[in-house]
C-alpha cells in the first residue's frame, strides 16, 4: 500500500466519520476527517446501539462508555388533549429496558465519545467542505469551500441522508431517496412537565406532538435498580418531537433554519396539548432538526477512489431505529475489507459493498413497521393504535416474540480484521 492510498478523507464527523476513522487508524491508514459545523454537533435525539453494533463498540473498548450514556426511559403514554393518559406501556415492551447488550443513548453523546477516542490521533477539520474531486491514477485531488486543495489516495461519504460527496461523485439525491410521507422535528427545551425517563404522545391525524426526557448523564454504567441509592433525578431537559405525514414533500431549504421553523409553527398551529407552549420555546431552540422521514437506495455505493458509509449510502430512515447501528458495523467491515485487500480499493469497496448491502437491506425493510405507530392517518387509525399498545402491554412475551428489529440488528456475522495496532498490543 502506498503512502499517498493510505490517506483517507472522511466527510462527516457524526457516528460513521469517526467511528471509520478509528478503525482506518487501527489498521495502520491515516484518515482525516472533515466536517462541514463548525464544531462537533452535540444535539439530536435518542438513538439506539443493537445487535452485532454492540459487538463493534465493544471492540473499539467502548461499550462502559457507551453503558455510561444509557438514557433510562422507563414509560411512554399516549395523552388526550387535557394530558391525561389513555394508553401507558412500560418501554420495555420495545426491547429497550428488556435486554442486558442494547444501548439507548442520546446521539450527541455517541458522537462526542467516537470523538474522543479518535482526536489525539486522527485529523479533524471543521468548518469546511468539499467543493469539487478529480481522480487520477495518484489519488483524488479534492478542492474545499476553504482550505487549500489536498491529494487523498481515498474518499469516503459518512455525510448523512443529503451527502455532499455522493452529490458530487453521483448526481442529484432525488434518484435515490425513497420518501416515506413523513416529516420529523426534534430540539430541545426545558422539562417543564417534569418528566422521569418518559415519553408522551399526542395524536391528531397526521399529527404527533411529543415530549421526552431522559436519565442525566450521570457516569454511571447501569441504570439504577428499584429502590436503589443514587438515582440520577429529573433531567431539567427535555426533547419536543413533531412529526406529520404528507403524501407531497413540502420544498424546503435544508441549511435555512427559519424557515423551517415556520413550517413546523404553520403545521402545528391548531393542535393541542403542549403544542401552543413547545412552539413557542422551539423559535430560542439552537439544536433544531428538521426533515423528511426518508431512505437511500443505490444501485452501488462506490465509484472509483470514492465510497459511502452510513446514512450517505442506505440511509434507513429514523422509523427503523438502525441508522446509527449501520453506521457502526458499516465502518468496521469498510476498514477491514481495506485492511484485508491492502489497500486495493477496488477489490475492498466491492468486497464491502457485498458483506454490507443484505444487512442494510433487512434493517430498511423494518422502517415502514413504525409508520402508523407514530402517525396515525386516521381517528380510527389512532384508535387501533391505543388498543394495539394495551393489548400488548398486558401481553408482553407475545409482543416481542420474533421482533423484527433484533432480527434486522443481528442479520451479519462480525468477521475478525487484526490491524497493525490490534496485533502489536495483542488483542
Amino acid at each position: 500500500m502506498t503512502t499517498t492510498d493510505s490517506n483517507v478523507l472522511i466527510s462527516g464527523a457524526s457516528i460513521a466519520g469517526p467511528a471509520l476513522a478509528y478503525w482506518l487508524r487501527e489498521h495502520g491508514f491515516t484518515p482525516t476527517v472533515l466536517e462541514r459545523a463548525p464544531r462537533l454537533r452535540d444535539g439530536g435525539y435518542a438513538i439506539d446501539v443493537r445487535g452485532t453494533a454492540v459487538d463493534v463498540v465493544d471492540r473499539m473498548g467502548l461499550l462502559a462508555d457507551v453503558r455510561r450514556a444509557y438514557t433510562q426511559m422507563r414509560t411512554m403514554s399516549i395523552v388526550k388533549g387535557d394530558g391525561r393518559a389513555s394508553v401507558a406501556v412500560g418501554l420495555s415492551l420495545f426491547g429497550q429496558e428488556e435486554s442486558t447488550r442494547d444501548v439507548e443513548l442520546m446521539r450527541g453523546h455517541l458522537s462526542r465519545l467516537l470523538y474522543q477516542a479518535t482526536k489525539d490521533d486522527v485529523e479533524y477539520v471543521f468548518g469546511d467542505s468539499i467543493t469539487a474531486m478529480e481522480e487520477s491514477a495518484e489519488g483524488v485531488r479534492v478542492t474545499f469551500e476553504k482550505g487549500a486543495p489536498r491529494t487523498f489516495g481515498l474518499v469516503v461519504g459518512a455525510d448523512g441522508l443529503h451527502s455532499n460527496v455522493r452529490r458530487l461523485v453521483f448526481g442529484p439525491e432525488e434518484p435515490f431517496r425513497r420518501y416515506l410521507g413523513r416529516y420529523i422535528s426534534i430540539f430541545s427545551v426545558p422539562n417543564h412537565l417534569g418528566l422521569d425517563r418518559e415519553v408522551r404522545l399526542y395524536n391528531t391525524p397526521n399529527r404527533l406532538t411529543a415530549m421526552y426526557s431522559s436519565a442525566p448523564h450521570t457516569g454511571r454504567i447501569e441504570p439504577p435498580l428499584p429502590g436503589e441509592e443514587n438515582d440520577p433525578g429529573v433531567n431539567p431537559e427535555a426533547k419536543a418531537m413533531f412529526a406529520f405525514a404528507t403524501r407531497r414533500e413540502v420544498p424546503f431549504d435544508h441549511r435555512d433554519v427559519a424557515a423551517q421553523k415556520r413550517i413546523i409553527a404553520a403545521v402545528f398551529a391548531r393542535e393541542g396539548w403542549e403544542a401552543p407552549r413547545l412552539l413557542q420555546e422551539m423559535w430560542n431552540a439552537d439544536d433544531f432538526y428538521f426533515d423528511t422521514i426518508s431512505q437511500i437506495h443505490m444501485d452501488r455505493w462506490s465509484h472509483g477512489r470514492v465510497t459511502l458509509v452510513g446514512d450517505a449510502a442506505h440511509g434507513p430512515s429514523p422509523m427503523s431505529g438502525q441508522g446509527s447501528s449501520l453506521a457502526l458495523v458499516g465502518a468496521y467491515v469498510l476498514a477491514g475489507k481495506l485492511a484485508a485487500a491492502d489497500g486495493d480499493h477496488t477489490t475492498a469497496f466491492a468486497r464491502y459493498e457485498s458483506r454490507m448491502r443484505g444487512f442494510a437491506e433487512q434493517n430498511q425493510a423494518i422502517a415502514s413497521s413504525g409508520l402508523g405507530i407514530v402517525t396515525p392517518t386516521t381517528r380510527s387509525g389512532i384508535w387501533l393504535r391505543d388498543q394495539g399498545l394495551g393489548l400488548a402491554s398486558r401481553m408482553p412475551g407475545l409482543a416481542r416474540r420474533g421482533d423484527p428489529v433484533q432480527k434486522a440488528a443481528n442479520a451479519i456475522d462480525l468477521p475478525d480484521y487484526p490491524g497493525p495496532r490490534l496485533i502489536r498490543e495483542g488483542a
